[in-house]
């Protein structure tokens, strides 16, 4: 009951739809403003459905600078296992290393790969293509929003986070599930932990010693956020907009990078971009920073209405918006596929 008390209290705990649900009617009236229910595809030109949900991470790797994205190959799950072997081993990569989907949403099928066994049962258990890429273990994680006009050449950074992923430390005396029961995020997902780490719950966690429960750095697999908005300064604007020039189609999205420090990263330098979510990511930065639901809905509305401008200026100059026929089939293909991952998460 008290658990069930605090999800009604806390926004932040809300299903999706309830969440955005008092707001669907802005979105609802830029579908009608433009003409198009999927006016948000032209929003980043090269990237399919404008990034809004479904498309590929080999397209987003191939249009950021090389020298800023992880070492990255493609596995096709079909492959004998000897043949994944040999990809792995000819490419370089040594464990432990990531492994997710390569077309993904929400931490899902995200996996740390330690030694072949695991690969092995990864391979053997995901239903779809994946991607093998290097474990960045640079210490701090965050998330940039950025976009820009397409008009104009500077962009605006709005939000600045930095994520601590969902883990507990060891006390010595507690079992990893009684750690997990006293956390205050990780208690309510005790069922996915259960399915994740329930062959671990009766190990005692030593002192000191952190065991991470996840490491997809997204709200969804429970992470932390801790706002820097702060940080933000021309500095920073400056290593934006030139990431925003390098292919000049990337307008609207949130890339989720990590670095040596905030400071390294603001001079353009020791960071890798994990990747770039295009329109259809969320603004993250109205978590875990005592926002009230009423701000955070007008840091989402500010973010769509900067989207539909940013789309209608590309439609007017020449960017089609996606007919509701081939949007439509898109999203029910890309909702089955996520349907299907979740069945083997």
């Amino acid at each position: 009951m008290r658990k069930f008390f605090q999800k009604l209290t806390n926004w932040e705990l809300w299903n999706f739809y309830l969440l955005y649900f008092p707001i669907g009617p802005v979105w609802l009236w830029y579908c009608i403003r433009s003409g198009s229910f999927w006016y948000f595809s032209s929003s980043n030109p090269t990237i399919t459905f404008g990034g809004f949900e479904g498309e590929g991470k080999k397209e987003m790797y191939d249009q950021l600078p090389p020298q800023l994205v992880p070492r990255t190959i493609y596995i096709m799950h079909d492959w004998p296992f000897d043949e994944v072997k040999k990809k792995v081993s000819e490419a370089g990569f040594t464990f432990p290393f990531i492994v997710k989907p390569d077309v993904g949403m929400k931490g899902i099928l995200f996996r740390k790969i330690d030694n072949e066994e695991q690969l092995h049962k990864y391979h053997e258990r995901i239903p779809v293509e994946y991607i093998v890429q290097d474990l960045i273990e640079l210490p701090v994680e965050v998330s940039v929003f950025y976009y820009r006009y397409p008009w104009e050449n500077k962009g605006t950074v709005s939000g600045f986070i930095h994520k601590e992923l969902l883990q507990v430390v060891g006390d010595g005396n507690s079992t990893l599930k009684q750690l997990i029961a006293e956390h205050p995020r990780a208690k309510f997902r005790m069922e996915e932990m259960e399915h994740r780490h329930g062959h671990r719950f009766d190990r005692v966690i030593p002192s000191g010693e952190v065991f991470y429960l996840s490491y997809a750095g997204n709200h969804n697999r429970g992470a932390h956020f801790t706002n820097l908005h702060k940080e933000i300064d021309e500095q920073l604007h400056q290593v934006f907009d030139e990431l925003s020039h390098y292919t000049d189609k990337f307008y609207y999205g949130r890339y989720d990078i990590k670095t040596t420090s905030i400071e390294d990263m603001k001079a353009g330098k020791n960071f890798m971009i994990l990747e770039f979510n295009g329109c259809g990511a969320e603004p993250n930065h109205i978590y875990d920073c005592g926002m009230s639901i009423w701000k955070a809905y007008g840091t989402i509305l500010q973010h769509w209405k900067a989207l539909y401008k940013i789309s209608r200026y590309n439609h007017q100059n020449g960017t089609p918006y996606w007919s509701f026929k081939k949007g439509w089939r898109f999203l029910k293909d890309a909702r089955k596929h996520f349907k299907l991952l979740e069945e083997y998460d």
